[in-house]
Order: structure tokens, then C-alpha cells, then sequence
């Protein structure tokens, strides 16, 4: 048993490669795919492959075989962080469990009508076998009932078996590695990072090009759609034209992105990528720069809990407490979150959590329908340009478009990878014209008096503006969890091993919630911050880094002008970076 797999981050490459990635492999090899053990599961590996992990490589990636013992080693094995690609591909395709499977698991609820539920599947779907429950994202808290236990056993000697079976051992080393198996002393953490929850296991198929389209859009249709009027606000009419000039650049990168990974089959995810590109520094700076974009995220998820929940109720209180109803409300819906943030199997939110399109979706219809049903009606208004504020503008379209940290993740879990580049360009267009739409109709509709977020502005006793509300609050509540984890779990594998436990894992967590309610009460400028996060990190995420990375990489092979077209690229992220973070932070020290 390798050192990752005694920390609970086991080889990525063995969980999420598929049929497409073996063919591949053996193709480069000149081999045939690895027959010799279950792809989901490590816990068979033999020793030719503990000696290479040891060594730093990939195992099985590509063909399974010493002919890879020549390959590039990039030095990804062991290196921080490991849980990085399983934590993303749940904010990119969470496996929403079929209700069958729930059904099942609950013989009441079975009794009300099993037949509409037989085929009950998910529109999002992830690489690899059921093999990913042995990490840390799909092992849950509670400990195992002895039914569970049982199921588990039995589930190990069949893969035991099948190896056995794939090798040609005879029935008594077959009895040898059960009985191995059994002797080997077990972790600390592992009985109490496990449950009686019910497994959900993802499917066994990859991504169509179509549920990759809606991965897409899952990640671009974010909180950033509810400032792009305020954008126009304090940019001016043609701020707008910053909306496709950010659009292109960052679909262009993410193709960038893509040619980086197709470059060597070590590269999965960023992380890979930055360390192909600038070695071990590369690769922690680009996991930091993503893992605080992460975190402030959370932090507008908080602010946006409190604002929204005041707009609703703005006459709260407690009696004694000097609180006013934003922060009353960001610390009620912190407390709320924290027991969705101790969960392990983050499956149990997939549904909701995958539903942000259609929260996205639900609220630019009722801001229509307010405008045009309810009377409000669209009014010209607004300064063509405004200089002074124009970098506000800027981070706010910018954030619109902060995906690149997901993108490796829905490329490499496609089932026909040909088609990324058009369902990158897909969702650019469309996610482009649906914030530009947004934009220009809340800013006609309330004009100089629009708000940070344009909900804040709908009437309250119209029957739409309350369904957009609760709509913003529902949403970040159940994508606060999904966002935290990759946080929680780079900092639980940076721990030394004897802290890797229950409680240590607890107290992280609860940690970073509690201290993204704190900054978030100490500014809780929602447009700013958000202005703020989109100079610094999506300009370094989308524009500064994917370019500098493929130059790296690729460099003696990119023509002129796209060197020159990447160094403009580079230039402007500079550039906005700095203006932008200097014009947010400056006004945010002149509102307090």
C-alpha cells in the first residue's frame, strides 16, 4: 500500500481513466490495454507499480506496462495537491444518484410508486467506476453498520477474484491476498470518515457532448450574472463592449488550456499544467491562486445570503443583540451551511447543487416578467462611458467568466474530446449574450438606482421578485459546500498524517466557515469585492496564466503570431489586474 493511499488520496489516474484513455494508452505504447487489475481499485496494485509511484510516476496512465518506464515524469505523484481533480469535477459534473437508488434504500418511499422512478439518471456524469469511494470526497462521516461492512467485504474478494482471475493466479494465492488483505491493520481515519449514508456511486460512462455543454454552463451562469447591470452603471453604455472582448480572450485560452493537457498524458488538471510549465513552484502557486478564488467565493456567497435574506425581511432582529439584518442574517445562514460543509459525500447535494442553470435561468425570467408584466417597463438612462469607474466594470464582467479552473476537469471527463472547442465556443456565446441581455434590461428598468444585485431591486410584492430572491438564496446555499471542499481538502492533505483525523477535519472546516463570515462582515461590499476578485484572480486564472503556461510548454512550436497574440493577452490581464484591484480596494476604503 503506496504513501498516497495511507493519507486517503490514492492515484487520480486510477479512479477516473476509461475505456477511451486504455485504448489511447495502448496505442501510444504499441501495447494492449492493462487486463491485469480493476481500474477502481488501488488497493491491488503490484509491485512494479508501488516501485514507480515511488519513484514519482503515473502507474498505469497510459498502457499499465514497464514500456512506460521511459515516459516523461512529470513529478505530479505525491505532489500537493493530490485531491484537487476530484474535488473540482464535483463543482463540474456532480453525479446526481438515481432515485431508484434512493427509492430503494427507503422501503416506505418504495411503497408510493417505484415504477416512476426506474429510470432515474443524471444529466451529469463523471469519468470513471465506483472505484472513486475509496477517497476522501465520497467517504462520509459516520461509521459503517456491520451490514455495510459486509457489502464492502464482499465487494473486495469479487475485485480480489476478478484480478486473480486476469492473471491466471491459482485458487491458493487467491486465498494468500485475501487473507493479506484482511491482516492489514486499519487506518485511523478511515472508520470514522465512513457512514451509513447511502453510496451513490458515479456512473460508469463519460460525458456527452451535451451534458458537457451543461457542466459549462453550470460553471460560467454564476452569482456574476446579478451585477452585469450594475456594471453598466458604473461603466457606462460602453462598458458593454468589455462583455465579448473578456468573452473571446477567455474562450481562447480555454483552448489553450486544452492544447496543455493534450501536450503529455501526465497533465489532468491546472495544477499539472503549472507544474509542466514552471515545475513544483508553478504548480503550488497555480493550486493558491485557485484555492483563494475558491474561498473568495464563498465569502460573496455569504454576503449575498445576507443581503438578499435582509431584503426580505429588513426588520429583523434579536433582542439584545446589536446586530443589524445583513449580518444577522450572514451569521444565521453560516450556522446553517456549516453541517452541509462536514459532509464527506457531497452526493447528497448533487441535486440542487447541479441545478444552477435553471436557478440562473429562473431568475432572468422573472426579471422579464417583472418588466413587462408588472408595468415596470424599460427607460433609457445612463453616461455613455464613465472613466473613473470603468475598472469597477471591468472585474465585474471579468468575473462573469472565471471558469478556467474547471475547464481541464469537464475536458477530461468528455466522452468525444474533439468536441471541446465547440462546446467551449458554445458557451461562451450564449453565456455572453444572456449577461449582455441582463444587463442592458435591469439597467433600463431601475437606471441610476440600480443596486449591487439587481434582485435587490425587484418590487417585493410582486409574485416573481420573490421567486427570484428565494432563487439567489437557495442557490449559493447549496453551492457552498461543493465550492468550500477543495479548499478543506488541500489544507487536510498539507496536515502531517497523524493529524489527518475526524476531528482535525472537523475543526478545518469549521474554521473556514466561520472565517469567510468574517470577511465577509468586515466588507461587505458585495459588487466590489466581487469587482476586486475579478481583476486579481480571473485575470491571473483566465488571461495571464493559461498563456504564459502554453508558451512554456509549447515553446519552439507556436508561431509568431499567436507568441504576439499571447503576450497581448498577458499585457491586458496585467494591466486590468492592477488598475482594477487598485480602483475596488480604494473605494472600498472610502465607503466604510
Amino acid at each position: 500500500m503506496d504513501r498516497d493511499e495511507e493519507m486517503g488520496h490514492g492515484d487520480r489516474s486510477l479512479l477516473f481513466i476509461g475505456d477511451e484513455d486504455d485504448d489511447l494508452g495502448a496505442d501510444r505504447d504499441g501495447g494492449s490495454p492493462p487486463t491485469s487489475s480493476d481500474e477502481g481499485s488501488f488497493s491491488e496494485r503490484s509491485d512494479d507499480d508501488d516501485a514507480r509511484a515511488a519513484r514519482g510516476g503515473r502507474g498505469r496512465r497510459g498502457g499499465g506496462g514497464d514500456d512506460r518506464a521511459d515516459a516523461p515524469d512529470d513529478g505530479q505523484k505525491g505532489t500537493w495537491p493530490q485531491s484537487y481533480r476530484q474535488s473540482i469535477d464535483m463543482l463540474s459534473a456532480v453525479p446526481s444518484p438515481t432515485v431508484s437508488t434512493l427509492m430503494a434504500a427507503s422501503p416506505s418511499l418504495s411503497k408510493l410508486g417505484s415504477s416512476f422512478f426506474k429510470a432515474g439518471s443524471s444529466f451529469f456524469l463523471k469519468k470513471g467506476e465506483a472505484g472513486g469511494s475509496g477517497l476522501p470526497l465520497t467517504r462520509p462521516l459516520l461509521p459503517p453498520s456491520s451490514a455495510s461492512q459486509l457489502s464492502q467485504s464482499s465487494l473486495h474478494q469479487r475485485a480480489v477474484k476478478q484480478s486473480a482471475d486476469n492473471l491466471g493466479l491459482p485458487p491458493r494465492h487467491l486465498a494468500a491476498a485475501a487473507y493479506h488483505e484482511a491482516d492489514l491493520p486499519e487506518r485511523p481515519s478511515r472508520a470514522c470518515l465512513k457512514s451509513d449514508y447511502i453510496e451513490l456511486p458515479p456512473p460508469a460512462s463519460k460525458c456527452s457532448s451535451s451534458q458537457s455543454i451543461i457542466n459549462g454552463f453550470n460553471v460560467l451562469c454564476g452569482v456574476g450574472i446579478l451585477t452585469t447591470a450594475y456594471g453598466i452603471k458604473e461603466g457606462g453604455w460602453l462598458s458593454l463592449l468589455l462583455l465579448p472582448l473578456l468573452g473571446a480572450s477567455s474562450c481562447y485560452t480555454g483552448l489553450l488550456l486544452k492544447r496543455c493537457i493534450d501536450s503529455s498524458p501526465n497533465i489532468e488538471t491546472y495544477p499539472d499544467i503549472g507544474q509542466v510549465a514552471f515545475g513544483i513552484f508553478g504548480r503550488i502557486f497555480v493550486s493558491v491562486v485557485l484555492y483563494l478564488e475558491l474561498y473568495a467565493s464563498c465569502v460573496e456567497y455569504i454576503t449575498l445570503l445576507g443581503d438578499s435574506l435582509s431584503s426580505v425581511f429588513p426588520l429583523a432582529h434579536i433582542t439584545g443583540i446589536n446586530l443589524s439584518a445583513h449580518n444577522l442574517f450572514a451569521i444565521a445562514m453560516a450556522l446553517a451551511i456549516l453541517p452541509s460543509v462536514w459532509l464527506r459525500n457531497l452526493s447528497l447535494l448533487s441535486y440542487l447543487s447541479a441545478g444552477g442553470v435553471v436557478a440562473t435561468v429562473t431568475v432572468i425570467v422573472c426579471l422579464f416578467w417583472v418588466g413587462i408584466g408588472e408595468g415596470i417597463g424599460f427607460h433609457p438612462s445612463g453616461a455613455v462611458v464613465n472613466l473613473t469607474r470603468l475598472p469597477v466594470a471591468l472585474g465585474l464582467y471579468g468575473y462573469c467568466y472565471s471558469g478556467h479552473s474547471v475547464f481541464p476537469n469537464i475536458y477530461s471527463s468528455m466522452k468525444d474530446r474533439s468536441q471541446f472547442p465547440f462546446v467551449l465556443l458554445f458557451c461562451f456565446i450564449v453565456v455572453t449574450l444572456v449577461y449582455a441581455g441582463v444587463a442592458v434590461s435591469g439597467f433600463l428598468m431601475f437606471g441610476e438606482s440600480t443596486m449591487s444585485q439587481f434582485t435587490l431591486n425587484l418590487p417585493q410584492q410582486y409574485i416573481p421578485s420573490k421567486i427570484a430572491i428565494w432563487m439567489t438564496i437557495v442557490n449559493p446555499y447549496t453551492k457552498y459546500a461543493l465550492t468550500m471542499t477543495p479548499v478543506a481538502l488541500s489544507i487536510e492533505e498539507a496536515l502531517p498524517q497523524r493529524m489527518q483525523n475526524y476531528l482535525v477535519g472537523m475543526s478545518v472546516r469549521t474554521c473556514l466557515v466561520l472565517s469567510t463570515v468574517a470577511v465577509a462582515l468586515l466588507f461587505p461590499y458585495f459588487a466590489l469585492v466581487m469587482a476586486l476578485l475579478g481583476s486579481v484572480f480571473t485575470m491571473l486564472v483566465a488571461l495571464i496564466l493559461p498563456c504564459a503556461c502554453y508558451l512554456s510548454i509549447k515553446k519552439g512550436a507556436v508561431p509568431l503570431w499567436e507568441i504576439i497574440l499571447c503576450i497581448i493577452i498577458i499585457m491586458i490581464g496585467v494591466v486590468c489586474a492592477c488598475v482594477g484591484s487598485y480602483t475596488s480596494i480604494n473605494q472600498m476604503i472610502s465607503s466604510r
